[in-house]
């Protein structure tokens, strides 16, 4: 059974760092596409992340909501985690965000791409 968690949510200041991880189990994901989203009250769940298996052992590439590219970088761990470093951050990154694992081929920026998701993190930036 594919289990995903989170940690490293907690409240910050504006303009203050957090790193995200999400450790996976329960499968074999070095060819998965591993991503991380964010939902706020009210919003519907938004791309942030995601990093897909390029075919050659140990790589991976990377891929940004437009928004968020230079501020967040996505990175792999050495053993099935993920981790999302996030600087410089805006009241407006406030959300519980999800880590999410889809399969090679699926569209890595919606939410249908991914078929086992964490339970998420709360993220809260004061101003």
């Amino acid at each position: 059974q594919v289990q995903l968690t989170e940690s490293g949510g907690e409240s910050v200041q504006a303009g203050g760092s957090l790193t995200l991880s999400c450790a996976a189990s329960g499968g074999s994901f070095s060819s998965a596409t591993m991503g991380w989203f964010r939902q706020a009250p009210g919003k519907e769940r938004e791309f942030v992340a995601s990093t897909k298996w390029t075919g050659t052992r140990g790589l991976y590439s990377t891929n940004y909501a437009d928004s968020l590219t230079g501020r967040f970088t996505i990175s792999r761990g050495a053993t099935n985690t993920v981790h999302l470093q996030m600087n410089s951050l805006k009241p407006e990154d406030s959300a519980v965000y999800y880590c999410a694992v889809g399969r090679q081929g699926q569209i890595a920026t919606l939410p249908s791409g991914y078929d086992y998701w964490g339970q998420g993190t709360q993220v809260t930036v004061s101003s």
